[in-house]
């Protein structure tokens, strides 16, 4: 999936958009389709499913927007997926959590909401940026957000929440 946005700008450029679709609904059936060894919360397989055919939608009409904009789609499922679960607890977080940690406590159910919160932000960020790579029809620069910058900016997010966590932690244990 990290590769994804790579080969898609060096696909686009040398092999034509088809086989970039047909590879990122290949990608997508296989995360949907073959068993992992945590269980993944229902939501994140409907937005994969929601992205295979928001893809196949758009490539009936532009091939080559419908893999360009395939980042768009997977920051705009997930912003759904982890919004809805504010409105619908438990938070997206809190239900990662409790597959590690089944007796969370109050503390973690609203440190979790809060990180929830925190994704949706990044989510909403993330997307409308990809979005803008889009539209300013650069695939350099469409590669180097969406291959490069996003992932970093997430693993950032997640290296910084973790390094909090720890924090918080640390400080509930000594009090």
């Amino acid at each position: 999936m990290i590769l994804i946005p790579i080969a898609t700008a060096l696909g686009l450029r040398y092999v034509g958009p088809w086989p970039i679709i047909l590879l990122l609904l290949g990608v997508i059936a296989a995360r949907v389709l073959l068993p992992r060894a945590m269980p993944v919360p229902a939501a994140m397989t409907a937005c994969l499913i929601a992205v295979a055919i928001a893809v196949l939608a758009v490539s009936s009409v532009s091939p080559d927007l419908a893999a360009r904009l395939y980042p768009v789609f997977m920051s705009a499922t997930m912003f759904v997926a982890f919004a809805a679960t504010l409105m619908r607890p438990p938070s997206m977080i809190e239900r990662f959590a409790r597959l590690l940690e089944p007796d969370l406590d109050e503390r973690g159910v609203t440190y979790t909401r809060r990180v929830t919160m925190v994704w949706v932000a990044f989510f909403t960020f993330n997307g409308l940026v990809a979005f803008w790579t889009v539209l300013n029809g650069d695939l350099y620069w469409w590669g180097l957000y969406n291959g490069l910058v996003s992932y970093l900016l997430a693993g950032a997010l997640f290296a910084v929440e973790f390094a909090v966590r720890q924090y918080v932690r640390s400080r509930s244990d000594g009090a």
